[in-house]
């Protein structure tokens, strides 16, 4: 395993993590979370991500219980807030009130005395980003929180809070969580460089596009049985995609190309978003440790520019 900086910062997290917005405490129930956990730790990953809002609460838990005896202070784990955990009309948001309830909350599920990485799940527009900053930054300085960042904010939104934290002396944002795959390259026009500049590093989910790269959907047939495009309940994100004959005929034949330089598709595809160094770590989703033993070596992969420019030219349908 290598591992990157988190941005500008000291901290240091794996090249690629693990998450469970779709499988802990969902799909999967604790053991097997535990099971995954242990055996990505193993093979160097440190960096562990989750949400309150996974499951209401359940992912925070079963996350908790796996790391209950691997040494605290090997591991960066990072949650987030920001959706609606209840009916309560305070119960959402980035408002003092709920980051610190939030925080307090999640440190109870997890388990564990502090937050390495507090993140804000999506901006919140109905609170200004002053009691934001500050509400965060109260929460590092009592030490329940280290480090914190966002989540699919936009330039805009990282530059303003960035002015606002230096503008009140506080602590600055050390990450962003963002879509980013082979499929969805967004970020690369103006939140990557706005991150370069102010010292955020990307820490990317669905780097896979949800595991269209693995190559597994195939075009003009259903989605295999058991897979999360069989799922109605989270393949809502998916749906353009594997109705996308073409586009899933291109993934085959970029699967083809990949595995004929000796790569797997989904390595390559996690190597990928490894190539700009402002991504400090791709998270993956797992339901069996085999999925994390395949992943993992995406961080040993250093293919040629060449070989990127041709599987993004693959991809374009220009092969």
């Amino acid at each position: 395993m290598q591992y990157r900086k988190l941005g500008r910062y000291g901290i240091r997290v794996s090249e690629v993590g693990v998450g469970g917005w779709l499988t802990h405490g969902r799909t999967i129930d604790d053991s097997v979370t535990a099971e995954i956990v242990h055996r990505a730790f193993d093979l160097g990953i440190n960096f562990f991500d989750t949400a309150d809002v996974y499951n209401t609460g359940e992912a925070e838990k079963s996350l908790g219980l796996a790391i209950k005896d691997i040494k605290r202070e090997s591991l960066v784990v990072a949650t987030k807030c920001f959706f609606p955990m209840s009916q309560e009309t305070n119960d959402r948001g980035l408002s003092r009130k709920h980051i610190t309830e939030s925080v307090n909350a999640s440190l109870k599920r997890l388990q564990t005395d502090y937050i390495d990485l507090m993140q804000f799940h999506r901006f919140d527009s109905e609170t200004p980003l002053d009691e934001t900053v500050r509400a965060i930054d109260d929460l590092i300085r009592a030490g329940k929180v280290l480090y914190w960042g966002v989540s699919e904010w936009n330039a805009h939104q990282i530059t303003e809070v960035v002015h606002i934290a230096k503008q009140l002396n506080a602590n600055l944002p050390a990450s962003n969580q963002p879509s980013y795959s082979m499929l969805q390259r967004s970020i690369e026009d103006s939140v990557i460089p706005v991150s370069e500049l102010h010292g955020l590093g990307q820490v990317v989910f669905s780097p896979l596009a949800q595991g269209v790269l693995t190559g597994k959907y195939l075009p003009g047939q259903p989605a295999p049985a058991g897979t999360r495009g069989a799922d109605d309940s989270s393949n809502m994100w998916m749906r353009d995609t594997l109705a996308n004959d073409a586009l899933l005929q291109r993934i085959q034949d970029l699967k083809t190309y990949v595995e004929s330089l000796g790569f797997e598709l989904p390595a390559f595809a996690l190597a990928w978003c490894l190539r700009k160094q402002n991504v400090s770590s791709v998270i993956i989703g797992a339901s069996r440790t085999a999925q994390v033993e395949q992943n993992v070596l995406a961080a040993t992969l250093k293919p040629e520019p060449e070989v990127f420019e041709k599987a993004e030219a693959i991809l374009r349908g220009n092969s």
